[in-house]
């Protein structure tokens, strides 16, 4: 297996042997709501989610789930922060689907959290939502005030994902964040769910706006191109809008659009 946090460039196998090597299940993550699978590909583990298994949205054409998180991947890449785990598609023993690299998280670590409302701390942590528990205990959840959550916030609202839970953020040593389960993203209709939203309000700050005029530039460039063979067009053309709408006002969006701001359960 690879190491927890290896750089997606440094698993040891071609393109084409990740393409094409045989895929191998070794295990179900049954708490997906979506059949998704954990396998290896000669000593690489990945996920592995067929589109055979992907649940009928209402909202969302069938079949497209494995498509959006590919497209949702190829974003991150153009953004230059790493926040998505590299992500194809290939065949597999269940059909056709995705295959996204396996990030071991630490368990040490919890960017997203549930506390008591009177323990949060004072610095470095945004507050979310306030509540009680099922004890009738005032809680809060929070998430880290950090770079890294800030910039897959942003990917967020140039994907319009609309499935953030606290559980798809991976904390791995040394800092990074990946964000994972992207298949509910690119509508063309405002559907941003999230439990990051601490940064309401707040200015882009430079490296974030470069982000995102990358994106918008590579949109026009090859980037359309490949987002054209996974989405239908009026989605490319929308994540080009949420680009120039993103970089016009130059701040975090509040929540908007007719559903629910975050999504459930939260984790």
């Amino acid at each position: 297996m690879t190491a927890p946090g290896d750089e997606p460039d440094d698993v040891g196998l071609s393109d084409d042997e990740l393409s094409d090597d045989e895929l191998r299940v070794v295990g179900r993550l049954t708490a997906a709501s979506n059949a998704t699978f954990v396998g290896t590909i000669g000593d690489v583990a990945v996920v592995y989610k067929p589109v055979a298994g992907e649940q009928p949205l209402w909202d969302f054409p069938d079949g497209t789930l494995a498509r959006r998180e590919v497209a949702a991947y190829l974003v991150s890449e153009s953004l230059g922060w790493d926040v998505v785990p590299r992500t194809w598609l290939r065949d597999g023993p269940l059909g056709p689907g995705m295959v996204q690299l396996w990030q071991e998280p630490d368990p040490q670590q919890d960017p997203v959290d549930v506390v008591a409302a009177s323990a949060v701390p004072a610095q470095g942590w945004c507050t979310v939502l306030e509540g009680t528990d099922e004890a009738g205990r005032p809680v809060a959840v929070v998430h880290e005030d950090s770079a890294a959550l800030r910039r897959m916030a942003v990917l967020d609202v140039l994907v319009n994902n609309a499935d953030r839970k606290g559980g798809h953020v991976l904390p791995v040593p040394g800092g990074h964040r990946y964000g994972v389960d992207h298949g509910v993203t690119f509508h063309t209709e405002p559907k941003l769910r999230t439990v990051l939203w601490g940064w309401v309000g707040q200015e882009l700050d430079a490296d974030e706006a470069a982000g995102v005029r990358r994106v918008r530039d590579a949109v026009d460039a090859g980037l359309g191109g490949r987002l054209s063979a996974l989405l239908a067009a009026a989605e490319v053309d929308a994540l080009a809008q949420r680009c120039d709408r993103l970089l016009a006002d130059g701040r975090f969006p509040a929540p908007g659009g007719r559903s629910s701001p975050v999504p459930w359960p939260l984790f």
